[in-house]
């Protein structure tokens, strides 16, 4: 993972938890505290976090209401949340992964494991960030290959084209001139030239002008 500093929140009803926790993470990621989930709610839409360490025990609205809450808000449901909480059971696990944490962090903290387990945390958001932003390329990639692939298919297969006057009959059923029709189906551009056989074609008709006329000059013909 890159050397990057996240922001991690920190929920917890006690001030020593959230000193604590603060302690442990702040070398490596910058921390915002919040004392309840109203006041987690108004960070979070200030200052989006990338991780969400919450305890589950809090007055007026607990860690799960808070997490289910999120979680049905389109804008922060991909937000990580890790459960830190004395609670212990089955049940009360279940819930909270049910609701949509990723993980659990049992008090009395342990150092070692609030870090690793953040850690981990962010480093999947982080590739999985990463993931979601190739495939992003990707897709447009193959879009622009796609609209190039239609491109070429509409020059494929028989083109009525007029013996005379070379003349194409589009899909309209109208008939236009060849340069305008690759014009609109290619993204070809053009410049003009002459081939050979027309250059001997216009010269050989200038001699002949000029065999016709002996006595007029280059001017008199360019006035003629």
């Amino acid at each position: 993972m890159e050397t990057k500093r996240f922001k991690v929140l920190v929920v917890d009803d006690e001030p020593v938890n959230l000193m604590l926790l603060e302690n442990i993470l702040k070398d490596s990621h910058d921390i915002l505290l919040a004392g309840s989930g109203g006041e987690a709610l108004a960070m979070i839409r200030d200052d989006e976090p990338d991780l969400i360490l919450l305890d589950v025990m809090m007055p007026e609205m607990s860690g799960f209401d808070l997490c289910r809450h999120l979680k049905a808000d389109e804008r922060y449901r991909d937000i990580p949340i890790i459960f830190i909480t004395a609670l212990t059971g089955g049940d009360n696990e279940s819930l909270g992964l049910q609701l949509g944490a990723m993980d659990y962090i049992a008090k009395p903290f342990v150092i070692n494991h609030v870090r690793l387990r953040v850690r981990n945390q962010l480093e999947l958001k982080y590739r999985t960030g990463q993931l979601l932003e190739q495939r992003a390329a990707l897709e447009a990639r193959t879009a622009e290959l796609e609209a190039a692939l239609k491109r070429i298919k509409h020059l494929e297969g028989l083109i009525p084209i007029c013996m005379y006057c070379k003349k194409i009959r589009n899909d309209r059923e109208v008939w236009q001139n060849l340069e305008e029709y690759l014009h609109e189906h290619t993204d070809a551009s053009f410049t003009h030239g002459m081939c050979p056989d027309c250059l001997e074609s216009h010269m050989n008709g200038l001699h002949a002008m000029f065999e016709e006329c002996p006595s007029r000059t280059g001017k008199d013909l360019r006035t003629a």
